[in-house]
């Protein structure tokens, strides 16, 4: 009950802020790209909350459990600063992009854009189903083990994938093609993540090292 009523507040918050930084932005509310991408993004991710709440919870609380105050390292609680400034931003400037009027974006990229979105947050809790550990911090817990099958069999780090596929998705779907450049910095937040990261489960997970040797790529197969 706890943790859904914490589900609850979080997702109410959740549009409250979204509203803000997309609304603001573009300067109106005539802006069908917003609603559409608020309506999506509230679905995918509730749906599949509910789904773990049902057969998972602990894995739950764990994706719940996040932000800086909830890093235990002290670079991961300056990198999620930068992660979660780097998501508001796109949406922002890709919010600003459709006021100003510098991208010209048809409707049907920009629900392909929609589509990429579902992609990576169902994917994301995919990871979650898959590893029940792949928690929204950097930490090892006890009795934690190597998760090396399914996604984990392809790239070390899936939930980081989907979460690639995601902001590919969120300029398109907001109508912007400029936000896409944005994806560059926060690329770069992301790997500075992984590499801390790695370092971490190497020297706290059993069988971390050897799992490294069996799938090379961190991010995206055949590229890195």
């Amino acid at each position: 009950m706890k943790t859904a009523f914490q589900l609850g507040v979080s997702s109410l918050i959740g549009l409250v802020v979204l509203g803000f930084i997309l609304f603001w932005p573009a300067g109106t509310f005539n802006y069908w790209q917003g609603w559409v991408f608020i309506a999506v993004f509230t679905i995918a991710t509730i749906a599949p909350s509910l789904y773990l709440a049902r057969t998972d919870p602990a894995a739950l609380r764990r994706r719940m459990h996040g932000g800086p105050l909830a890093e235990a390292r002290t670079v991961q609680k300056f990198i999620i600063v930068g992660a979660f400034g780097g998501l508001f931003g796109m949406m922002a400037f890709s919010a600003y992009d459709h006021r100003v009027g510098w991208s010209s974006v048809p409707a049907a990229v920009s629900v392909i854009g929609d589509v990429l979105i579902v992609v990576g947050l169902v994917g994301g809790v995919l990871v979650v189903v898959q590893n029940s550990y792949a928690g929204a911090s950097v930490r090892v817990e006890e009795g934690q083990t190597v998760a090396s099958t399914g996604l984990y069999g392809l790239v070390r780090h899936p939930m980081y994938a989907a979460n690639l596929v995601l902001m590919m998705g969120i300029p398109l779907a907001l109508g912007s093609y400029w936000g896409l450049l944005l994806i560059i910095p926060a690329q770069v937040v992301l790997v500075l993540r992984i590499l801390d990261e790695e370092k971490l489960l190497t020297q706290e997970l059993g069988g971390y090292r050897e799992y490294k040797q069996r799938v090379r790529y961190r991010l995206v197969p055949y590229v890195w």
